[in-house]
């Protein structure tokens, strides 16, 4: 079976976020302060989960991607891992992480099947690393690239632009991306959870389109070219003349990609997102043991997802009919 929505967009992949905690505290994330995470029996269980992809997988969902909150905080994540890598049809498993834990978890995590990992990591420097994640220790994350690179994943690395924080380093990101066989993404600060006239205001003024990237490289006189790498993310592949890795361009606010959107997400409440941006959601949770209830329930959803987020700014205000997620990033699981 496929899964399609009225635009015909074919849906075979599943963001899927295991837990809202977090070791970390992002700004572009999460309030300065915080949030109050779900009570355990709120969050789908290890056996839920398992039975969630096992579902989307008789509906023609292949690829799954684990994220949080910070997934590598659950106790029984490999048991997670091993449960979907067993599920008939599911051909690739993909893990979102700020990277805290992956020097003791990386071979564990290759072992059980996972096959690509993302690292969220801002900025090189160790004082801007505490301050962007509000206390975290960018040495722990470096040492987990380190031991996470002798494994034969796809080593990925999202870095979310921020105007005033860590702009100026792109050009650090790029030099990175030639020196190692790494995927480099510069991804725009998005307005999820800034709802409020203070948010929007603290959105607006942070905000930075990741264009100038190609201006540095021009700078720089370094030559690059569009490639194709395997994934299943929106952004836009470069890679400079000579070096190891690549770099992409992750732009939903400026240039939108969402006639292509493939995508699916289940919060670790178990509330399906069709889109990640709108205020719309439906709980699989109450049918997980009922599949015909819980296909009509995908597709219902499929059906009503927009064509379009809309996310920029002047985009919302023409929009009479929808309102913005009331989640905060964290608790979608990007």
């Amino acid at each position: 079976m496929t899964l399609i929505d009225k635009f015909g967009r074919k849906h075979d992949y599943l963001r899927l976020s295991i837990t809202d905690k977090c070791s970390l505290r992002c700004v572009y994330c999460m309030p300065e302060e915080g949030l109050e995470f779900f009570p355990d029996d709120k969050v789908l269980s290890g056996e839920e989960i398992i039975q969630l992809v096992e579902n989307f997988a008789k509906l023609g969902i292949e690829k799954v991607r684990i994220t949080g909150g910070e997934p590598l905080m659950r106790h029984d994540i490999l048991d997670i891992i091993r449960g979907i890598n067993a599920i008939p049809g599911i051909k690739d498993i993909a893990l979102t992480t700020n990277g805290l834990a992956l020097k003791r978890m990386a071979g564990d995590l290759y072992e059980a099947g996972v096959k690509r990992i993302n690292i969220s990591l801002d900025t090189f420097k160790p004082e801007k690393y505490r301050e962007i994640t509000r206390g975290g220790n960018i040495r722990q994350v470096i040492a987990g690239l380190e031991v996470a690179s002798q494994f034969p994943f796809e080593l990925k690395m999202n870095c979310v632009v921020i105007a005033g924080q860590n702009a100026d380093e792109v050009v650090d990101f790029l030099q990175y991306s030639i020196e190692h066989p790494v995927n480099v993404r510069f991804i725009e600060f998005m307005p999820i959870g800034h709802n409020s006239d203070r948010d929007q205001k603290l959105w607006q003024d942070n905000y930075k389109g990741i264009e100038s990237v190609f201006d540095i490289c021009q700078e720089k006189g370094w030559e690059y070219e569009p490639i194709g790498i395997p994934g299943n993310g929106p952004s836009e592949n470069f890679q400079i003349k000579g070096g190891q890795g690549s770099f992409g361009l992750i732009h939903p606010v400026s240039c939108q990609f969402c006639e292509s959107c493939n995508r699916l997400r289940v919060t670790a409440d178990g509330a399906l997102k069709s889109c990640l941006y709108w205020d719309d959601e439906d709980n699989v949770r109450e049918v997980l043991n009922d599949f015909e209830a819980f296909e009509a329930l995908i597709q219902k959803s499929l059906n009503g997802k927009p064509e379009n987020h809309e996310m920029a700014l002047a985009e919302n205000e023409k929009n009479e009919f929808q309102k913005p997620t009331w989640r905060h990033m964290s608790q979608i699981g990007g």
